[in-house]
């Protein structure tokens, strides 16, 4: 019985990781932003993720990476909510720390270009979700004025950079995540409840602690708390529910 779950389990992970497909947007003359999409029937949304660090997952035309980012290792969970997820790679290393590069307008503009790719191709709501770094690229895209708001259903951020800030007059629905023992110096805790404090009372906004898990190798990186190591299941869940209560 036993070895019969094993090989039903391996065959939902192969069927999964092969229904994953990559769709390269197009980003003027330049190299086009890969993305991965891992699709599911009947979907109601689909969320597009903004890894930390330097943003870099390297895709390769299969779909597989190296890379061990928390959204790289979690991207088949959100089948079982019927959301559509997404990776966005970047074909070039966007930095970390108040050096990086991801308010600069290629980056927003190649976000902008991969929104409304997928939300022409599925007329479905589209939802962005950054971690670490990724918050930065997130809230810097719904900042940048209401023609890009009106595109997004709502914004998640994660293990938020420091930096990272939502305009108060910014009215889609927002949920912020955060690790309780997460030790990366640039994303304290605050960071993400501050996010969500600042939001007016009347709008749509969760803040959303998680507590367990392991935590391996730099506190900054994606196998630490910061990364919500082994908790990932819960991870999703909370961002699940929210994009689908609105």
């Amino acid at each position: 019985m036993k070895f019969n779950h094993i090989v039903a389990a391996i065959g939902m992970l192969v069927s999964s990781v092969a229904h994953s497909q990559v769709f390269d947007v197009p980003y003027k003359d330049d190299a086009p932003t890969r993305t991965l999409l891992t699709p599911v029937k009947n979907a109601k949304a689909v969320v597009l993720l903004f890894p930390g660090g330097g943003g870099v997952l390297k895709l390769q035309n299969d779909g597989s990476t190296t890379n061990g980012h928390t959204f790289v290792r979690s991207k088949d969970l959100w089948a079982q909510y019927g959301i559509d997820s997404v990776l966005v790679d970047t074909p070039y290393d966007l930095g970390a720390g108040m050096r990086n590069s991801r308010s600069i307008r290629d980056h927003q503009q190649r976000i902008l270009n991969v929104v409304t790719y997928y939300k022409e191709k599925f007329n479905l709501p589209v939802w962005i979700f950054g971690h670490s770094m990724g918050t930065v690229s997130v809230t810097e895209f719904v900042n940048g004025g209401k023609e890009k708001e009106n595109l997004i259903a709502g914004v998640i951020v994660a293990g938020t950079y420091r930096s990272a800030t939502v305009d108060s007059d910014i009215t889609v629905p927002v949920l912020a995540i955060h690790h309780i023992d997460d030790g990366c110096a640039s994303t304290p805790l605050a960071s993400s409840e501050r996010i969500i404090e600042s939001r007016p009372k009347k709008l749509s906004s969760q803040f959303i602690q998680i507590d367990g898990g392991i935590s391996e190798g730099d506190v900054c990186g994606s196998r630490a708390y910061h990364g919500f190591n082994q908790k990932e299941q819960e991870f999703i869940k909370a961002a699940a529910q929210f994009i689908l209560k609105n």
